[in-house]
């Protein structure tokens, strides 16, 4: 069993911040400031305000957390990825 367990929240990014912090509206209606997991950086995720998210946070401290997964949601007008740009077509 680990040293201390972290507790998980869903909420929704509201402001991008200095030094990759986001301010987060959790669902249950708390506003934290949480930075971007390692694992998250590695891959070069990208989060944006108006993105929904999952954030760990330590039971001794309810005011910060850490950004681990950034939910895919299917936005109206995106085209499907490996789709060739709108307007442009290949040439021959």
């Amino acid at each position: 069993m680990a040293k201390e367990e972290l507790i998980q929240f869903e909420g929704l990014v509201t402001e991008i911040l200095p030094d990759a912090r986001y301010r987060v509206q959790l669902d249950a209606g708390h506003e934290i400031v949480a930075y971007t997991a390692g694992k998250m950086k590695k891959n070069r995720i990208k989060t944006l305000a108006g993105d929904r998210v999952t954030i760990e946070m330590s039971p001794y401290d309810l005011e910060k957390g850490r950004l681990i997964f950034r939910h895919k949601d299917e936005r109206p007008g995106t085209a499907p990825r490996g789709a060739p740009p709108r307007g442009q077509f290949r040439r021959r």
